[in-house]
């Protein structure tokens, strides 16, 4: 594979892509959580947005308005806190208006993300998360195609508890599989319910899919967060939710889902 001399990945030190087989159990909020907890430890992080029909990221942060400029090496990404340590990138900065679908096809849309991966100034990086489409589409290879000559970290796959949803998680690892892309773990999302009043962890769906899902495929089970309606009301309204992410229940979890993360980028860099 052919690396041009300086590309835009160059300042980025790994990039993590988070899969699940199917929409709704949580990607981006996870994308998004995972950025916060990585910005905690004191990390610079970078969210690619490449879901293309639902880009919901950049109203998780608060900054949908935001236009995206060209610089002389491409698009600058948007930054969403005064000290530039967390930056997006998202279809939803090119859309007119917020409602605008994007009704493409394949190649279109193939086409865009490989700019979205050459064309970012993303500068300096030590992550770069990639929330990606339900599913295994055609835009889920045509990513993993885009960034492999970068030497992805690998991907952490997203399920809630049900067997149904660990169902179609188990075809992302064929995917994975089949792509030659590193499976870092499985999260299992909505693991329960924290209520508000009382703090008690309620199992709303069933309990340790995740788990057993890990175990049976023989990769490393990264951990369960609960839902935390705090901190999905933070997101709903807009409030400052980098702010709020820390004082959340949700937060231990992906403190800890963070840290492995960060531990096994240091095994593997020594």
């Amino acid at each position: 594979s052919f690396l041009p001399e300086r590309s835009n990945l160059a300042g980025v030190r790994h990039i993590l892509l988070v899969l699940s087989g199917k929409g709704g159990v949580g990607k981006s909020t996870i994308s998004t959580e995972l950025a916060l907890s990585l910005r905690h430890s004191g990390k610079k992080v970078g969210i690619l947005d490449v879901d293309l029909c639902g880009p919901s990221i950049p109203r998780m942060f608060r900054v949908q308005d935001n236009d995206v400029h060209q610089c002389d090496s491409g698009w600058v990404p948007v930054f969403v806190d005064q000290d530039k340590s967390i930056s997006l990138m998202s279809i939803g900065f090119l859309l007119e208006k917020p409602d605008d679908a994007v009704v493409w096809r394949g190649p279109k849309k193939n086409a865009l993300i490989k700019q979205f991966v050459a064309d970012v100034a993303w500068g300096d990086l030590d992550f770069l998360i990639v929330d990606t489409p339900p599913g295994t589409s055609d835009e889920h290879i045509s990513t993993v195609e885009a960034l492999r000559p970068y030497k992805p970290l690998g991907a952490i796959l997203v399920t809630t508890p049900q067997a149904v949803s660990v169902g179609d998680v188990r075809r992302e690892l064929t995917f994975c599989k089949k792509t030659g892309l590193r499976v870092l773990g499985i999260v299992e999302n909505m693991s329960g319910f924290v209520c508000p009043h009382c703090s008690e962890c309620t199992n709303i769906f069933s309990k340790g899919g995740g788990e057993e899902l890990a175990k049976h495929a023989g990769v490393p089970f990264l951990g369960c967060v609960p839902l935390d309606p705090q901190l999905s009301q933070s997101l709903e309204e807009g409030r400052d939710f980098i702010q709020e992410f820390p004082k959340s229940s949700a937060f231990p979890a992906l403190a800890h889902i963070a840290q492995q993360i960060l531990d096994g980028t240091t095994q593997r860099s020594s």
